[in-house]
């Protein structure tokens, strides 16, 4: 019937090529982004957090499949961010634990991996920095502005109504009054301590050497090894050598990228251009929001 029919002949085979090109795509798609579970033998996954910690279910359930992976025997966890959410940064510190509980994980700090991204890569059993590394900056961010002026030059009221005293404790309709800001304070410094627990535990370091050192503060990677935050310098593949070492992975390790969804570019450059960005206005964080030297 078809070689009668010229014109369904060819809406068969674009049919049929359209298929084959369908296939094709989603089976790129599930090896660049699921593939490292039909790889076998002694592999390293290289899993990446970058940019503004926004959320943390892609990572959590990079690190999760990483860490049940027979065919992945260590994990490397590249961090080039300057932190982000407070809760997803804990979530991710979390996931780092698991993969830790059944195999050699090792940090890679990049450029930039200051507050909660030197959160999430404390856990590590390892963590490799390069020598100009932006890391550290150990504190909790929370900024709010006092709009009431403004709007009474602009000829704009504000009304509130609530249920509950400090309901509409931070708003910007209004100055902060003096016990509020004690309140605020006060979390601060119980999620601050949250914060150095965290590393203390994750670096084997005693609570009070890491809160002397905890004071926000940006160090190089060179300083931070020698504050004992980083183990060693050096760059992705040496973090991946060492993580191929304490897997027990002789020769020269074949190693892995998992590509993980992200928000559209043009997101993550408005975002990043405002401190909190998406990981919430006003929202708690750890967060460096100072410049980056370039050199």
């Amino acid at each position: 019937m078809t070689g009668r029919h010229p014109i369904l002949r060819r809406i068969v085979q674009l049919a049929a090529l359209g298929f084959f090109l369908i296939v094709g795509l989603a089976s790129y798609g599930y090896l660049k982004n699921e593939g490292f579970a039909l790889l076998g033998g002694d592999a390293v996954a290289v899993v990446t957090v970058e940019g503004i910690i926004e959320g943390s279910r892609e990572t959590v359930r990079s690190l999760d499949r990483a860490a049940k992976n027979p065919g992945i025997r260590a994990v490397v966890l590249r961090v080039d961010s300057p932190g982000g959410g407070v809760a997803a940064s804990q979530e991710i510190y979390g996931a780092v634990l698991r993969v830790r509980a059944r195999k050699p994980i090792v940090a890679s700090l990049g450029a930039i991996a200051a507050s909660g991204g030197y959160y999430v890569a404390s856990p590590c059993d390892a963590i490799v920095a390069d020598a100009g590394t932006l890391t550290g900056s150990i504190g909790v961010l929370l900024q709010m502005g006092n709009l009431s002026e403004l709007l009474k030059k602009i000829g704009i009221e504000g009304v509130t109504l609530k249920a509950g005293k400090y309901k509409d404790i931070g708003s910007p309709l209004r100055p902060m009054t003096e016990e509020e800001r004690r309140l605020f304070e006060e979390l601060l410094e119980n999620v601050h301590g949250q914060f150095v627990t965290a590393v203390a535990e994750g670096r084997k370091l005693p609570v009070d050497q890491v809160r002397r050192i905890a004071d926000g503060r940006v160090y190089s990677g060179e300083q931070a090894r020698d504050l004992h935050l980083v183990d060693q310098l050096g760059g992705l593949r040496d973090a991946v050598h060492l993580a191929a070492q304490r897997a027990g992975i002789s020769g020269e390790p074949r190693w892995i990228e998992v590509e993980q969804r992200r928000s559209p570019w043009w997101w993550r450059r408005v975002t990043g251009l405002v401190p909190g960005g998406a990981a919430g206005f006003g929202g708690l964080q750890y967060l460096y929001a100072g410049p980056s030297p370039a050199g």
